[in-house]
């Protein structure tokens, strides 16, 4: 990813500012656990008394919290004009 970003020449665009926004966008607008947000993100969360404890790897509900990114990521703002991205015609 900081390669693509290299590309399009965003020198003030950081892979953790992508991060933080999606792990403020869980917290802020969606009903999906910090834990589970925390699981996306491959953190490790607690300290080893609760990595003791926790089995699972909340794959369902992550699975789930990625549509729900991939859903916000794809749909327009109100109001947004959107241009499309594609092949100019041949003249």
């Amino acid at each position: 990813m900081r390669k693509a970003l290299g590309r399009m020449g965003g020198d003030d665009i950081t892979v953790h500012g992508f991060r933080s926004t999606f792990r403020e966008w869980v917290e802020e607008t969606t009903a999906f656990s910090g834990s589970v947000a925390e699981a996306a993100l491959a953190h490790v969360v607690g300290d080893k008394v609760e990595a003791a404890y926790r089995r699972g790897d909340l794959f369902e509900k992550r699975r789930k919290l990625m549509a729900a990114w991939a859903t916000f990521c794809m749909t327009p703002a109100d109001g947004a004009k959107v241009i499309p991205i594609g092949r100019r015609a041949r003249s």
